[in-house]
């Protein structure tokens, strides 16, 4: 048979399983209060992943937004480019693309070539070294129309009836807008100089082709 076993024996057995219950107990809540940090941290580390996941592709289509407008932009600057180059801008050929070694914000660079295209837009005024090719344009014009005037007088003179008398009005006329048919050429002039004829030029004209109109209506006839 089993020998008794002493009450102080079982009282320290009950003593020493309530501890370890207890301790059991504690290391539980404690295993489950780990977990659930452990979780909430998983947690908030998904959402934090979410959240810069959100934010990496809001940037993306922000940067494919701004590149597909500064290609847009770019092709819109070349185009006006090669208006501006005219029958020459077959050389220019396509636009071109993106630098490897580009950075920076693109947006002040387009602006910036705008604001260029814009000034060469605008037409200067001729430069001095253009006065004797105006002065020419205002005397060469009131040649030609001396010489429209002569004929025209000429054509009176063989003529009888009306014509005898109108011609010769219409030769002085013609004679007399000399000056005009040399602002046309300096306007051509201008033109092809990419300038615009200001009114120091067009007095020049003016002025060459009075001159000239005087002398020619001075000649002997």
């Amino acid at each position: 048979m089993n020998e008794p076993v002493a009450s102080e024996t079982y009282a320290a057995q009950i003593r020493r399983l309530a501890e370890l219950t207890a301790r059991v107990a504690a290391q539980r809540a404690e295993a489950h209060t780990w977990y659930a940090q452990q979780c909430a941290a998983a947690d908030r580390a998904v959402a934090e992943a979410a959240e810069q996941v959100r934010r990496a592709e809001a940037e993306v289509a922000e940067a494919r937004e701004l590149v597909e407008r500064v290609d847009a932009e770019a092709t819109h600057l070349w185009g006006e480019l090669r208006a501006r180059v005219g029958p020459s801008a077959r050389r220019l050929g396509d636009p071109p693309g993106p630098a490897r070694d580009a950075s920076g914000d693109p947006v002040p660079l387009l602006h910036g070539v705008r604001q260029l295209l814009d000034r060469t837009r605008q037409p200067g005024e001729l430069p001095g070294s253009a006065n004797p090719l105006l002065v020419c344009c205002g005397v060469g014009g009131s040649v030609v129309a001396y010489a429209l005037g002569a004929g025209a007088r000429a054509l009176g003179a063989g003529s009888g009836g009306d014509l005898a008398v109108g011609m010769p009005v219409l030769a002085l006329v013609v004679t007399l807008l000399g000056p005009l048919v040399g602002l046309a050429a300096a306007r051509l002039l201008a033109d092809r100089r990419h300038a615009a004829l200001s009114p120091r030029p067009i007095a020049l004209v003016v002025a060459a082709g009075l001159a000239a109109t005087v002398l020619l209506l001075a000649l002997p006839r």
